[in-house]
């Protein structure tokens, strides 16, 4: 089996002048730094709306994308702005860390205007922008119009809107929308650039034998268009609140749990439709990605469900899951898809056969390996068919816990399990530890391959503050950065197969060949 790996970066980490990353030259030059790395994967975490607490995780839509994102350097290039627009517009005064409230200011009336000289440029006209309109109206119509009547009530959520719009009435809110056209185009314009830059990007990586590792969270928001169009899908009351709501038992870590609150799936709807809004969901999930890490994915097995409005989660209690039937529907539908299944947190033995079953790679982190036991996330116990990291996104930094969290028989023993060198950065040591496990996949941190402490968390699960706002600057970009990765990438075998023998052009190379060290085993 071929190995391979990549580095883990959220758009909204690249450098760039506009205060949040974007799809613009900076992403490119992460390709080519992927390229010159040998990596074949990238993975860019979830590319969705963010609302309150500006985590990608509690979105607006299972669908829609970031706007965030949209580069203003290529809508200059389109002629729909001028660098004069936003050149010396304050978007945040620390290039290490992401403004939300400056950049939702700030932004807006920039893509306003683009907007508007993208409309007056006679859209209809426009053939990209009405197949997209096609092709995705499905999902498009109802987010535009859900973000119309939402930033028109204030950016309350739906369910404290007015009767007449909090029960979605397609007449109502079309007549609605058309009061506000421009607030609707808006939102219909800007999904478009979205997914064409985005698209855009993708192909560049593609073509340069760089594949795409995208994130879906198993649940959506309260506050999101699919509860107010399509409440059936969920578990709730007459009034459409949640009859329960998502979260996590109470463990060593927190004796109340954690009360996420997203609404939980009627998973006997999902089961008599045969899944169908699901399989959408990951059809549309594999337009944009080449890799889908299922978040949560213990949900789908078992789920702790609380009752909604109770005070911590330590009321709930676990509920069965959909089992191996849903992923038995997603092969009839959509084939051999590449699946990575996040199977951390409380694990049971019932988690890992329905993994098993599934034949989808889970995930191991080496940082949870070092109490003082033989522990199954030490790398000499990874299966092949695994993805190794030294940390994740939701975790402490391998520094950071190596420094801050892991006490000296931890450290001790992390230093000789990984044969700690003289001078060896402990955050270079785990990196070269999932280099050199058996799994056929390690995915580098980009924040441990900087070797960043607490300055380089990227979440804290479960709190609303200073989340998602790491970034990376164009001088982390070091030459030593780049010969430390290739180094371990050689060394342990790692390289992209489409780089093998080839100059850096990779003329001729048949680019299946950089797929295959992806593949789901075939359990049946």
């Amino acid at each position: 089996m071929e190995r391979a790996s990549g580095v883990v970066l959220h758009i909204s980490s690249l450098p760039n002048q506009f205060g949040i990353g974007s799809f613009g030259a900076s992403a490119y030059d992460f390709v080519d730094f992927l390229v010159a790395t040998k990596q074949q994967y990238w993975q860019i975490l979830p590319l969705t709306t963010t609302s309150f607490g500006d985590s990608p995780y509690q979105s607006f839509s299972a669908f829609a994308g970031n706007t965030h994102f949209i580069d203003f350097d290529l809508l200059t290039k389109q002629g729909y702005l001028n660098k004069t627009d936003y050149q010396g517009v304050d978007f945040g005064n620390n290039p290490k860390k992401v403004a939300y409230n400056t950049i939702f200011q700030k932004r807006r009336p920039i893509l306003e205007k683009a907007v508007a000289n993208f409309m007056a440029a006679k859209a209809n006209n426009q053939p990209e922008f009405l197949q997209f309109y096609e092709e995705n109206s499905f999902w498009l119509v109802p987010f535009a119009q859900y973000m119309t009547v939402k930033e028109e009530q204030g950016q309350k959520p739906w369910y404290e809107w007015p009767e007449n719009l909090r029960n979605y009435d397609e007449m109502v809110i079309k007549q609605f929308c058309e009061v506000h056209v421009d607030r609707y185009d808006y939102h219909l314009v800007t999904q478009f650039w979205f997914n064409q830059q985005y698209k855009d990007l993708k192909t560049y990586a593609n073509e340069h034998h760089i594949q795409i590792i995208g994130d879906i969270p198993i649940y959506v928001a309260r506050d999101s268009v699919e509860m107010w169009t399509q409440p059936e899908l969920f578990l709730t009351d007459e009034k459409k609140n949640p009859s329960l709501v998502a979260g996590v038992p109470p463990d060593f870590y927190s004796a109340d749990g954690q009360y996420w609150g997203n609404p939980i799936y009627d998973w006997d709807y999902m089961a008599e439709t045969d899944y169908a809004w699901w399989i959408l969901r990951m059809k549309e999930s594999f337009k944009l990605y080449d890799v889908v890490r299922i978040d949560h994915f213990r949900g789908f097995e078992s789920y702790w469900a609380v009752p909604f409005g109770s005070p911590t989660a330590a009321s709930g209690s676990w509920k069965k899951g959909p089992g191996i039937k849903i992923f038995d529907q997603f092969k009839q539908a959509l084939g051999d898809i590449k699946v990575i299944a996040e199977d951390l947190g409380f694990m049971t033995q019932a988690v890992h056969d329905l993994r098993d079953k599934t034949g989808y790679p889970g995930m191991k982190v080496l940082q949870n390996g070092f109490y003082g036991q033989d522990s199954e996330d030490l790398p000499h116990h990874y299966p092949v068919n695994s993805v190794a990291y030294a940390s994740t996104h939701d975790s402490m930094q391998a520094y950071d816990w190596y420094m801050n969290q892991a006490s000296q028989a931890e450290r001790d023993q992390a230093d000789q399990y990984l044969n700690r060198r003289v001078g060896e950065h402990p955050s270079d040591a785990f990196v070269r530890g999932i280099a050199a496990s058996p799994s056929r996949l390690a995915i580098y941190m980009m924040n441990d391959l900087l070797r960043l402490g607490p300055e380089g968390r990227i979440n804290i699960p479960s709190t609303i503050g200073d989340n998602w706002d790491w970034r990376m600057s164009e001088d982390d970009f070091t030459v030593d950065l780049e010969e430390r990765l290739l180094t371990v990438t050689e060394t342990y075998f790692r390289v992209n197969k489409a780089f093998i023998g080839q100059d850096d052009t990779n003329n001729g190379i048949n680019s299946a060949t950089a797929e295959a060290a992806f593949l789901p085993e075939d359990n049946d």
